[in-house]
Formats: C-alpha cells, structure tokens, sequence
C-alpha cells in the first residue's frame, strides 16, 4: 500500500472516530475525549487510535471501558465512510505525549526557579580573594619607580667612577 494513501485513510479514521465520540456515543462513562492521532498497518488490516482524556485516573479508566464497548458501532461508521473492502480492526491506545509534555513543563518550570535563585545569590556574592587575582603588566609608574631604586643601588656601591660597580640590569659590570 502506498504510505500517502495508508496516510489519508489514517486522518479520515482519526476524524470519523472525533465526530463518532462527539455526536453519536452517548455512553455516560466517556469523559472529556480528545483523539489525538490514528495510525494504519501498511496492509490496512489494523487501525490504532490514540486519545487523551482530561481529568483524573478514574475518568481515563471509565473513558478506555467506553470506547471499548463503542468499538463495533465505531468500527462499522469507519468502514461505511472510509469505503474500504476490509475495515481495520480499531485498537483504542491512550496517548502518552501531553502527560510527558506536562512532565517536561514542570522540569522546565523547576529548572527556571532554580536559575532565578542562583542569579539572586550571585547578586549578593563577593570574591574570596581580590577583586582581581590575576596578574597584570607593570604600568609605566611602576618602572619609574624601579629606575629610582636601580640609581640609589648605584650610589650606594660605586663611589666615583671606577670600573667595575654594580651589575646593571642585563647583569653586565656597569662601566
């Protein structure tokens, strides 16, 4: 079977079931149903039909009997409007994706509330050691400084002009 073909008979399916549970099943044990997706078996033999159900875990169960006890009225409207030979048999499957969609949101939400705690406690944070730890180039005050200490340095081991004093920078007899 062609997959865009088995794609569309799959949609039809999933509408036929939406409007079946809207407008023709009344049983009192069917909650707020939503049909979420319908899949096909590349043969057509068989249909799943995936659905979620607002509410609590005692609707969702009452829901499931519902459409359980409608799959052979829901079953042959498929098979009248779909116009196929063989009408698939409908396997009725909760859908998990808006539960985990749910799950994720409150991870997301969590993980948020902890990032806006961390921001309010780096706001009030202060280094442990100085403000900037790590080491800079001299400034050009630094080597003045450092070219005084070198001339008194001189004066105080050279008297007069004999050779032979004090090593200058390079380590060289100053001459």
């Amino acid at each position: 079977m062609d997959a865009a073909r088995a794609r569309k008979i799959a949609d039809r399916i999933q509408q036929v079931v939406a409007e079946m549970l809207e407008r023709r099943i009344k049983d009192p044990r069917l909650g707020f149903v939503t049909v979420t997706d319908a899949r096909i078996t590349a043969d057509l033999g068989e249909a799943t039909v995936f659905y979620t159900v607002f509410g609590s875990e005692a609707e969702r169960a009452d829901s499931a009997a519902a459409l359980e006890s409608a799959k052979g009225l829901i079953r042959s409207e498929v098979g009248r409007q779909t116009g196929l030979r063989h009408t698939p048999t409908l396997t009725f499957t909760h859908d998990p994706l808006p539960d985990s969609a749910r799950h994720l949101d409150d991870l997301f939400a969590e993980a948020r509330a902890r990032d806006e705690e961390i921001a309010r406690k780096r706001e009030k944070a202060r280094h442990a050691g100085e403000a900037d730890p790590y080491r800079r180039p001299r400034d050009e005050g630094d080597e003045a400084l450092e070219d005084d200490e070198d001339a008194e340095d001189a004066e105080d081991g050279q008297s007069g002009g004999s050779a032979g004093g004090a090593p200058d920078r390079a380590g060289r007899p100053a001459t």
